[in-house]
């Protein structure tokens, strides 16, 4: 029997990452993504509905949403479901899924680093850095025919 578990998401920050380390120095970032729902119903009149999610991502991507994600930005995010099982203070048994990040894609304008870094930086990896990188062996005007789009 097949199983999958598989999980795509784009919403919005509901508050800034928050940048832990494990014990073994392993980069943690959790945050909150906010994904809104728009129908119109029956009657015909407009309804919203906004699912809120709880998401943790490990390791070197961790660190790079912490440096250039903030509240309000808008991200897509692939990854798996994770159930959390815990006991409450008051001895009730409590859960709640979380989405564990196995890839994501910045959204919307480019945001400036936080926290120091230089302000020309772009993540690697993006659409901007690709570009910027592709076009630093090129001399101004001498662009490849093929690249016009025309």
């Amino acid at each position: 029997m097949a199983n999958l578990n598989k999980v795509l998401l784009i919403g919005n920050l509901t508050r800034d990452p928050q940048l832990t380390y494990l014990p073994s120095q392993t980069p943690v970032t959790e945050f909150g993504l906010a994904i809104n729902r728009r129908w119109t119903s029956q009657d015909g009149t407009k309804r919203d509905e906004t699912c809120f999610v709880d998401c943790r991502c490990y390791g070197r991507q961790a660190e790079t949403l912490n440096k250039y994600v903030r509240k309000g930005n808008p991200l897509f995010v692939e990854g798996r479901l994770q159930l959390d099982t815990w006991t409450s203070q008051e001895g009730q048994r409590r859960s709640k899924h979380r989405v564990i990040v196995e890839t994501f894609q910045f959204l919307g304008a480019p945001n400036r680093p936080a926290q120091g870094a230089p302000a020309d930086a772009v993540p690697a990896g993006s659409a901007e850095s690709e570009q910027r990188e592709s076009l630093q062996d090129v001399p101004p005007g001498s662009a490849p025919d093929d690249d016009i789009p025309f």
